[in-house]
């Protein structure tokens, strides 16, 4: 135990004594803040009457209404930003294989799966204080723009402060899943085009071509994803899908995320964690 603590606290080290986490923070926070207050503007705006339905172009997709506006905006923090934990987890990782750092660090503490159960657990914590960072723009300056625009943004509910913690709760196991990615695909350029890749093109392609049908659209709930969404309890895909669906359950949401996360570093331990460095 005396050995797992010292590696947590050698990898918050790690990770603190990098511009990388602040560099990824300030971008989570000004693109959260951002989506959220301009989305909050807009469908406020459009439900309230204060913006002519006529002068946006929809394509003729539904606006969320009011009572569900709140917690579809304060998900962005999420489903938007689970992106930047993600790249946290496996650039923090990717960085031990391209520095050579895993040498020391292996001559430190010579048991592998200690370290990495460290590295897991600490990026875990990380994740979810993004996850603290996202909400503050989503929370913040969403909630301030529904307000500005006469519309409850339920900050008192404490639904909303249950969704909170789910999405914390959410960008930690991102983090996680990020970690895995790292173990599973050392090669940090390789693994970046991936997470960027897939989370930006691919998989919101398959989710959308999967609710055309209703059994396809069913296979899609298991996608990471709409796991994560799942998990918090909102999400924007929900008015852009052509057929209603039902998602899994919170907690199924979350079992699925830490699904993916412990394969690939189960996998990526296998693989490329246990083999000689130098």
């Amino acid at each position: 135990m005396t050995s797992f603590l010292r590696s947590i606290a050698a990898e918050f080290t790690k990770v603190f004594t990098t511009r990388l986490w602040w560099i990824l923070a300030i971008v989570l926070f000004a693109y959260i803040g951002l989506l959220a207050g301009g989305l909050a503007a807009l469908f406020a705006g459009i439900q309230t009457g204060v913006i002519s339905p006529d002068a946006v172009n929809t394509g003729g997709g539904a606006t969320p209404d009011l009572g569900s506006l709140p917690p579809m905006i304060y998900s962005f923090a999420s489903s938007v930003g689970f992106v930047f934990p993600v790249l946290l987890g496996a650039l923090a990782t990717t960085g031990e294989f391209r520095h050579q750092t895993l040498t020391p660090t292996f001559l430190a503490t010579p048991r592998r799966g200690v370290v990495l159960g460290a590295k897991t657990v600490t990026l875990v914590v990380v994740g979810a204080g993004f996850g603290i960072i996202a909400l503050a723009a989503s929370l913040g300056i969403g909630g301030g723009v529904l307000n500005a625009f006469g519309v409850d943004a339920l900050l008192l509910d404490q639904e909303t402060w249950m969704q909170a913690a789910r999405v914390v709760l959410a960008m930690g196991l991102w983090a996680m899943v990020g970690v895995g990615l790292g173990v599973l695909v050392p090669n940090q350029v390789a693994s970046i085009v991936i997470v960027l890749a897939f989370t930006q093109f691919i998989e919101p392609l398959l989710r959308l071509a999967a609710s055309f049908l209703e059994v396809t659209a069913k296979i899609g709930n298991f996608l990471p994803g709409a796991a994560s969404d799942a998990l918090v309890g909102a999400t924007v895909f929900s008015f852009a899908s052509p057929i209603a669906v039902a998602p899994l359950d919170w907690w199924q949401g979350g079992l699925v995320l830490l699904g993916y996360a412990l394969v690939a570093t189960v996998i990526g331990f296998a693989v490329s964690w246990k083999k000689d460095v130098t």
